[in-house]
């Protein structure tokens, strides 16, 4: 399931502020945009998507970055589980979207470059003090042996939880337009079952 066409945190703000007079008399902003963003809750089979959104232009967003801390809180108590998914790079935590997390998973492509990255994101996560109960580096696409990189991934001080094999298949899933719930590979969703299950049980 893809997610371009579902309102996103961003683009609704982004509308807000762009057409106030179409809040409601009597209510403010911030209950309007709230109203707005659990409507475009999508809710699927097993799971609800919300789709966060990229700025769609100059400016400060720290008021979206406020409001997506206040309104994750106050939805995360509907939920047994919420998994939030930032794409590459630091920004999103800088942003401190989320005060605490259970389980920080930093994924690495299968490079030196990358699993240094990790280790850095890991570093800033500690100097923003956010409460981490426990952080795991998972390294995706790997094509060869792990043991060139065993120094850089011990040097990264994060629980390494295991690694994911290339599959030509992710290829050519990638540039089919195709859903990911499409994507069928024995090696890799055996892989990816057997690295959270280890995670959980941690």
């Amino acid at each position: 399931m893809g997610t371009e066409n579902h309102d996103s945190i961003a683009g609704i703000c982004d509308d807000v502020s762009k057409h106030m007079d179409s809040i409601p008399a009597g209510m403010t902003k911030e209950r309007f945009i709230e109203m707005r963003i659990q409507e475009a809750i999508v809710e699927e089979k097993g799971f609800d998507l919300l789709v966060m959104g990229g700025p769609e232009g100059p400016g400060c967003y720290c008021y979206v970055n406020n409001l997506l801390r206040d309104l994750t809180a106050r939805v995360m108590k509907n939920y047994d589980f919420v998994v939030i998914d930032n794409a590459a790079g630091m920004e999103h935590i800088s942003r401190r979207t989320m005060r605490a997390i259970d389980a920080l998973l930093l994924i690495s492509d299968y490079s030196i470059i990358g699993i240094r990255s990790a280790g850095r994101i890991s570093e800033l996560v500690k100097e923003l003090g956010i409460k981490v109960g426990a952080s795991y580096l998972v390294i995706n696409k790997v094509a060869g042996f792990l043991e060139p990189l065993q120094d850089d991934i011990r040097a990264t001080g994060i629980r390494f939880a295991g690694a994911v094999p290339y599959d030509e298949g992710i290829d050519k899933w990638s540039v089919s337009n195709k859903s990911i719930f499409e994507f069928e590979s024995p090696l890799i969703r055996d892989k990816i079952k057997e690295l959270f299950g280890n995670i959980v049980e941690r």
